[in-house]
């Protein structure tokens, strides 16, 4: 059982972890962490949701899948841990901060704290071979995570979409609650 999150999240998505294609995307996953380089590594696959529990969301970053990068990718979309080199995204992401709303540009690249305070840093697609982006596309993990976004969308507060890039914009017609506000 690899999906142990500690969180509302293991009750809200009981069900979607005995569906028979979650169970043969573990299986997959599974065998790609003992045949292959994998990141995030295993215990990190489900950060984004340990840290930002489903009752603390008010924001959700959509983003494609995890950094690729040695030691870059740690299950929050965008961040990388203490230490390691910001990728450009998320350069990118600190300079529109900054030049928008005059946000000091963080020293490090670590996202945590946005987590803890109810950003939810999602990728649609949660783990990806080394120096391979996209290689689990579609081994399971956008059905997983639409299941997420709906369940998102029936939240009663306002919840803010930010869907940056193409891959993340598809997932538009899965937020159908009129007072959430989309970013793109």
């Amino acid at each position: 059982m690899f999906y142990k999150i500690g969180n509302s999240w293991d009750e809200l998505l009981k069900e979607e972890f005995e569906k028979d294609y979650f169970k043969k995307l573990e299986e997959f996953i599974k065998k790609e962490y003992t045949t292959k380089v994998v990141y995030p590594k295993y215990n990190e696959i489900f950060n984004a949701l340990r840290y930002t529990p489903y009752e603390k969301i008010k924001v959700v970053i959509l983003g494609q899948d995890p950094y690729h990068g040695i030691g870059e990718a740690h299950g929050l979309s965008f961040s990388v841990p203490e230490g390691i080199k910001k990728p450009p995204s998320l350069i990118n992401i600190f300079k529109e901060l900054n030049s928008d709303l005059g946000i000091k540009i963080h020293e490090n690249g670590t996202l945590i704290s946005w987590a803890k305070e109810g950003v939810l840093l999602l990728n649609a697609i949660l783990t990806v071979r080394r120096d391979e982006p996209l290689s689990h596309k579609d081994c399971g993990w956008e059905i997983f995570t639409d299941e997420i976004i709906k369940i998102i969308n029936k939240k009663k507060e306002p919840v803010v979409f930010i869907l940056w890039g193409s891959f993340a914009r598809s997932k538009k017609a899965l937020i159908t609650n009129t007072h959430h506000l989309i970013l793109e």
